[in-house]
């Protein structure tokens, strides 16, 4: 069968024998896309693909656990190095692959390794690095699992971690004045919204001989892009807006290629959190319209979070964008958009929050985010219940904290939903 009419003689493909998905092999029948001039949304269509001489339009699946040898002289040069040329699926496949090329096309990372969820990047990302006496400084305001691997975790092992409150430049500078391994934060914070100072944060983490380690998943690569402010890797769960339709875990980990190789590759090949490839194919398919979604669920979370600042139920709304966000100024500064979440404080307290959540009519209630569907969470009952009272004090997170994950309905369905369901409440 003839090769692809655009395909080169010798064409470049991702393959499983080098140290990152970057590395390439010579595959004929094969055709990937150049995306290096192409602006954020034509990227997510198109960076990254690989294009057998079938000549199809989507990304192909590759469903398969390993793959084969033309000798037993093969399969010995393979293994030594001497061979590039796909292994096992839990090493590289082609259609993760192709998902990896793509978000470090968006991201502007030199490599991308995609991971079995979110928090399997978040963990391999801190674990792959880190050893007995080393020291980790985190933002206090980190997602339940993250806190559990920061504040239970990383202590098993003999790594030293201390909080501190991610807004508070100074306390930074006082834990940052003790060298660190690592430094871990999100930004915007799950689920208040807390911002950090990313620029600075970096300085000081370097100062200090730290890796900087940054959740972007409430961001997204499309507003707000870690590395440009000195962050070294960056971490999501796909699973949320880069999937967004609520079908299949996913995660990701970013980063420059000497830790890819060196430091990150070694624990991902031998530890095993691959991703799938019909999750990647997934979330490929998703990435399509990634950028249509987060921009109308970033315009209706605004709209959203301005009418529940303005209701007496409400004590008060969270949004970066609202001129009451205490951190507004610095949001701005780091993101070009306020995002799809919008976290909210019933007056009434737990009772409030459970009877509005029960009077929701389109609104679901899941603790999963970044969804076409608009989703709403209790999270001291559910996502940092598990953190403690005390914990979730110092977060800010109450009784009546409401996280609203907003999706795709007319916004001014949600609105009213959001209306009536107040209604009962009142």
């Amino acid at each position: 069968m003839p090769l692809n009419k655009r395909a080169k003689e010798a064409v470049a493909l991702p393959c499983a024998t080098s140290p990152v998905a970057g590395h390439v092999c010579e595959a004929r029948g094969f055709e990937m896309s150049d995306s290096d001039s192409q602006r954020l949304a034509t990227k997510l269509i198109h960076a990254g693909r690989i294009r057998t001489n079938l000549d199809e339009n989507a990304e192909a699946l590759f469903l398969t656990s390993g793959f084969v040898y033309e000798s037993a002289e093969m399969a010995e040069a393979v293994f030594a190095n001497q061979i590039q040329h796909y292994q096992y699926s839990r090493f590289s496949n082609p259609t993760v692959s192709m998902l990896e090329q793509k978000l470090a096309a968006i991201e502007g990372a030199d490599v991308c390794r995609c991971t079995a969820t979110g928090m399997a990047a978040v963990s391999s990302a801190m674990l792959a690095g880190l050893k007995a006496g080393d020291r980790v400084v985190a933002a206090r305001a980190l997602f339940g699992s993250c806190h559990w691997i920061v504040s239970t975790l990383l202590p098993q092992y003999g790594i030293t971690t201390e909080f501190v409150d991610g807004a508070d430049l100074a306390a930074w500078g006082k834990a940052l004045a003790t060298p660190a391994a690592m430094v871990l934060l999100e930004t915007p914070s799950n689920p208040m919204l807390d911002m950090v100072d990313l620029r600075a944060v970096c300085s000081l983490a370097h100062a200090a001989g730290a890796l900087v380690v940054v959740d972007n998943v409430f961001a997204t690569p499309l507003l707000q892009r870690p590395l440009e402010f000195g962050a070294d890797v960056v971490v999501y769960s796909a699973t949320k807006h880069m999937d967004g339709q609520g079908r299949v875990l996913g995660g990701a980990v970013l980063g420059p290629k000497k830790w890819m190789e060196e430091v990150f590759q070694p624990f991902f090949r031998n530890t095993g959190p691959a991703l799938s490839p019909f999750n990647a194919w997934v979330i490929l398919k998703g990435l399509e319209t990634m950028a249509l979604r987060v921009k109308a669920q970033s315009a209706a979370a605004e709209a959203i979070a301005n009418f529940l600042e303005s209701r007496p139920e409400i004590s008060r709304a969270l949004y970066p964008t609202l001129a009451s966000h205490p951190q507004r100024e610095l949001a701005m500064s780091q993101m070009s958009g306020g995002g799809t979440m919008v976290t909210f404080e019933l007056k009434g307290g737990k009772a409030a929050a459970f009877a509005l959540m029960n009077a929701f009519r389109i609104i679901t209630i899941s603790n999963n985010l970044g969804d076409t569907k608009s989703l709403a969470t209790h999270p001291a009952t559910t996502t940092h219940m598990r953190i403690g009272p005390e914990e979730r004090a110092r977060l800010g997170i109450t009784e009546g904290t409401i996280r609203l994950s907003v999706g795709l309905e007319d916004q001014a369905d949600i609105i009213d939903d959001l209306t009536q369901a107040l209604g009962a409440v009142s």
